[in-house]
């Protein structure tokens, strides 16, 4: 009967934590300007200017979509990420994922000053694994399209 009831309990957890992440994403996706379904097509990184006057390192990332969720479609797009390496000199940046070609994600993207960046910062990007599960998570690709769907009802 123990077994039983932590099975159940270890169910309902799962469900109601799928439930909170799908959730997430809507209230993501209908605060960003634009969602794409992508993959890195290239990465360079040089030295720029945030928000702040700050001097840093930033990535332009170019991503090559396959699939626009949200927003005009555009076969290419730039996003300027925080972080990357100018020659010997690295910037990592903690709540940012580093990129490099080939990575496939779901991209939530804002428009700021004429530049794409990503929503939310780092929850601006659902990596995505061979079998269209978003990576550290139980949500799959169709799960995002349909909370993306949700979020412009």
């Amino acid at each position: 009967m123990r077994s039983v009831l932590t099975a159940v309990f270890v169910s309902v957890l799962a469900v109601t934590a799928g439930a909170a992440q799908s959730d997430d994403v809507t209230s993501h996706a209908k605060k960003s300007d634009k969602v794409v379904v992508a993959v890195v097509e290239d990465v360079s990184a040089r030295f720029g200017v945030n928000d702040f006057g700050d001097r840093l390192i930033v990535s332009d990332v170019w991503l090559r979509v396959e699939e626009t969720l949200k927003g005009a479609p555009q076969n290419l797009v730039p996003v300027e990420v925080e972080g990357g390496t100018v020659g010997d000199l690295t910037l990592r940046v903690s709540d940012l994922p580093v990129f490099q070609k080939g990575d496939r994600a779901v991209f939530l993207l804002d428009a700021v000053a004429g530049k794409n960046h990503l929503h939310a910062r780092g929850k601006g990007v659902l990596k995505l694994d061979r079998s269209d599960r978003v990576t550290g998570s139980d949500l799959r690709l169709s799960d995002v399209r349909a909370s993306v769907r949700a979020s412009q009802k």
